[in-house]
């Protein structure tokens, strides 16, 4: 989105977090909450991004690494300060900027994209994000005027009895125009019960110049819910969580129970797969059409999966691919796997495919049947069409058509147990 730059606050201490790590790199379905925050920006269309850190920023910054500009907040003086932090980007700059919270991670990419929409097409030289609460305390609440112009916001903790009944809250998500928010961040000040500067004043210091602002109103208020806490970590785990399955279920998949199925971002899945109870699927995942997936499975990272693939109860895959039309139906881990069509993998096998320092491939082709509890120790390849038998431990390579065996004889000592 030219012309818009956005500002993520990630500065601060998050005490009620009770952690030995900051806030921000706590992760929701595997990902850092800040990342979270960032990644929101860019599908958004910003590139340009400003992160105010603070406590811990070594932390903040091994996550994010150069896809932003850093600026230190080294005082916690409030959001008002946070920002000013970052005005050497934003001097001689026009357009847009976004003002972001680090730990409001679950806020979609369409809201942001919403509110600078409105932003531009109002012609609004601040526009904040709003949402309505039944139950409202804790938040700023919204002043319009008559005409339903947004005429300031009142902390909670300034607020009195009358305008704590307002139900339009602050999300504290706000687009400023550039050049009038560098000039209004120079008159706020921090006279207030907190002692704080509020990026809230500078919405009264452009009304009382003229300047239009507006407020747009989230449709889901879950959006803009932040992590302060444990607990809340696992509320917008959950609601993500079910987001998600439901954005899946609206494209045609079956997922039996939402809410013990954990899928995580990045993930392709084809119409009419089933996904069974208990099981999750990580990043970087593609799952093709009529495929079954467990229960109890554990779809890791790198995984491909063609059209009517099962994977079944127990089973741990991990970068591999399996073909068309292949079975991997209990008990079975493969990492570091390739896997052809029309194979059935037998319960109780497993690719030994780290020998405690580097990570090896098994090859595994076209309508193989490997057998029961057999152990396939990479780098190693079956040929098409071969068969391995049960309770085998797989070092060499096996040529197509060929059955592998590769066991101990079996041997029996009469009587031996009555000694």
């Amino acid at each position: 989105m030219e012309n818009t730059i956005a500002i993520v606050l990630a500065a601060g201490k998050g005490t009620r977090m009770k952690s030995e790590k900051s806030k921000q790199v706590h992760k929701i379905l595997g990902k850092e909450i800040v990342l979270r925050s960032v990644e929101n920006a860019k599908k958004a269309g910003i590139d340009d991004i400003i992160a105010v850190v603070g406590y811990k920023k070594e932390q903040v910054q091994d996550v994010l690494k150069d896809s932003v500009k850093y600026v230190v907040q080294e005082e916690m003086l409030g959001t008002g300060h946070a920002v000013m932090q970052a005005k050497q980007y934003l001097e001689g700059k026009k357009g847009k900027v976004v003002v972001l919270n680090g730990d409001v991670p679950i806020l979609r990419p369409e809201t942001i994209r919403k509110l600078i929409e409105k932003s531009n097409s109002n012609k609004e030289y601040a526009t904040l994000l709003s949402a309505i609460y039944e139950n409202p305390c804790g938040y700023g609440r919204i002043i319009r005027d008559e005409g339903g112009n947004v005429e300031g916001i009142v902390e909670e903790k300034d607020a009195n009895e009358q305008q704590k009944e307002i139900k339009e809250i602050n999300a504290g998500i706000y687009c400023f125009d550039i050049p009038e928010l560098l000039k209004a961040l120079d008159e706020i000040n921090n006279d207030n019960a907190s002692g704080e500067y509020y990026i809230t004043d500078v919405i009264k210091i452009m009304n009382d110049k003229g300047l239009k602002t507006g407020a747009t109103i989230v449709e889901d208020n879950t959006e803009i819910l932040g992590v302060n806490d444990k607990v809340q970590l696992e509320i917008l785990t959950r609601i993500l969580r079910l987001r998600i399955n439901a954005e899946f279920m609206a494209k045609g998949v079956i997922i039996e129970d939402t809410n013990t199925t954990y899928i995580y971002d990045d993930v392709e899945i084809g119409v009419d797969t089933v996904i069974h109870p208990n099981t999750t699927i990580k990043s970087d995942v593609i799952i093709g059409a009529n495929c079954e997936i467990g229960p109890n499975a554990y779809i890791r990272e790198k995984c491909r999966l063609a059209d009517n693939v099962k994977i079944g109860n127990f089973v741990e895959i991990k970068n591999t691919k399996v073909g068309t039309g292949s079975k991997v139906p209990h008990f079975i881990y493969l990492g570091d796997c390739e896997v052809g069509e029309r194979c059935n993998i037998g319960c109780g096998t497993i690719t030994c495919n780290y020998d405690g320092f580097n990570k090896s491939k098994t090859i595994i082709g076209d309508h193989v049947f490997i057998g029961s509890n057999t152990n396939l120790v990479a780098p190693v390849s079956v040929g098409d069409n071969a068969f391995v038998a049960a309770g085998s431990t797989i070092t060499d390579d096996v040529p197509e058509y060929a059955l592998a065996i590769a066991r101990q004889k079996q041997i029996n000592k009469e009587n031996w147990n009555k000694k």
